[in-house]
């Protein structure tokens, strides 16, 4: 046996390791997902029944160049329901050069509800971060919500949150489900829809279940306004800032919790070069996450929820990993250029692990009855291209972060015209 033969076989048996341990432990999460979306439906009934002396709420909305949207989302935010003497929806208008801001201000001129906060000028676009901590100095309601300026919620969202944050005083936090409103626009957006509903109810709904963690989502959530204060706000070189922000939650002792029947919509990327800017800033805001709680993980009390916080702040390059050392592989054995001399059953190894991959992301967007044949079909041409593409986006933004060290810009999404109504 050669060197060479040794070497593949050990990269072979890392690649089988990696994508197995995911594979299980993800299978693991999508289980106790279904649990919680079976627990769901009993804690929702509850909640409809019960009636709560809800506490003063402020919403904030950051938005830059939004006029295409914030015109459906200040409206969906009116429709809410929610005791209209305790709501405030504050819109910040974060240096935006369109129509925005006056739209914005013609429904405060319509209603005392809605309030245009601008930031001064020589402030503005630096980031969702910045903007929420200058909203964050006029808000005076005991408890802050946050929805990006693109969506649209279900009237019962924030009733829902809100009292399962005053129910639960363990919670910091409370995080609802978002969905894609433009599912169906173009191949890219359908398999954005699978892959955000499988992430919530594995990564979330799942997370919840088996250890009690979820984590904070850009957008559909509802926190204290003293708990976020006395953290002193958003980080603001952080890209994916509230993955940043559950880490500081945890470390003060609170819980954020996961409930998927409070729902809004959003749009996704229907371009690729939109949705590359898109990912690279959630890798580069990952890394940079990484870096600052790296060495305080081992000091978190609770070893669980240091687990579950490397692990998901690594999933993007354990998934890297297995995919492109099989992807090698797979290649230079396919065209015969080397062997692998590791004995055992391993074509139906993987190809078992393939279609263990299907039942479980199959499973995952059952909860939201996306389960079909076309479905089927979806997430199998998803593994072989979007998934791949990862590979492309991980390296990268390995590149712009660690070879140009460009510095860390916000890059919002492209958005698109809105239209009435959810899926």
């Amino acid at each position: 046996m050669s060197i060479l033969e040794v070497d593949l076989s050990f990269l072979f048996l890392v690649a089988v390791i990696l994508i197995w341990f995911m594979i299980a432990y993800q299978f693991a999460l999508t289980v106790f997902g279904y649990i919680n979306f079976i627990k769901s439906f009993r804690e929702k009934r509850i909640l409809d029944a019960g009636v709560y002396d809800l506490p003063s709420c402020t919403i904030m909305i950051p938005a830059h160049n939004e006029a295409k949207v914030i015109g459906a989302t200040v409206q969906s935010m009116l429709e809410l329901n929610y005791p209209a003497h305790k709501l405030r929806i504050l819109v910040i208008n974060d240096g935006s050069a369109d129509a925005t801001a006056s739209i914005v201000q013609n429904f405060a001129s319509r209603d005392r509800r809605v309030e245009l906060f601008t930031v001064p000028p020589g402030e503005g676009g630096r980031g969702k971060s910045r903007a929420l901590n200058l909203g964050l100095k006029h808000v005076k309601s005991e408890v802050v919500a946050i929805y990006d300026a693109d969506n649209t919620p279900d009237p019962e969202a924030l009733r829902y949150l809100v009292a399962q944050l005053k129910t639960h005083k363990e919670l910091g936090g409370v995080i609802g489900k978002f969905r894609t409103v433009n599912k169906r626009a173009t191949l890219l957006t359908r398999f954005i829809n699978i892959e955000t509903l499988s992430f919530q109810s594995i990564l979330q709904a799942g997370r919840w279940q088996m250890h009690g963690i979820s984590t904070l989502p850009g957008t559909n959530f509802v926190m204290w306004t003293h708990l976020i204060r006395s953290l002193e706000g958003w980080d603001e070189e952080a890209l994916t800032e509230d993955s940043e922000l559950s880490i500081r939650i945890y470390e003060m002792g609170y819980k954020i919790k996961y409930i998927p029947y409070a729902v809004t919509y959003e749009q996704e990327p229907q371009e690729w070069k939109v949705w590359v800017r898109q990912r690279m800033r959630w890798v580069r805001g990952n890394n940079y996450v990484i870096a600052k709680f790296f060495k305080v993980l081992p000091k978190f009390k609770s070893r669980r929820l240091a687990f579950d916080i490397l692990y998901t702040l690594s999933l993007y390059y354990v998934f890297f990993a297995a995919i492109l050392i099989s992807d090698i592989l797979f290649i230079v054995s396919g065209l015969n250029l080397v062997s692998i001399a590791l004995p055992g059953p391993y074509t139906l190894v993987w190809i078992f692990a393939f279609f263990l991959f299907i039942l479980e992301i199959l499973l995952a967007i059952s909860f939201d009855s996306e389960d079909s044949l076309q479905s089927i079909g979806l997430i199998i041409v998803m593994y072989f291209t979007y998934c791949q593409f990862w590979i492309y986006v991980i390296l990268k933004a390995f590149y712009v972060e660690y070879i140009k060290k460009e510095k860390r810009i916000w890059d919002k999404t492209v958005r698109f015209d809105a239209k009435p109504g959810n899926p």
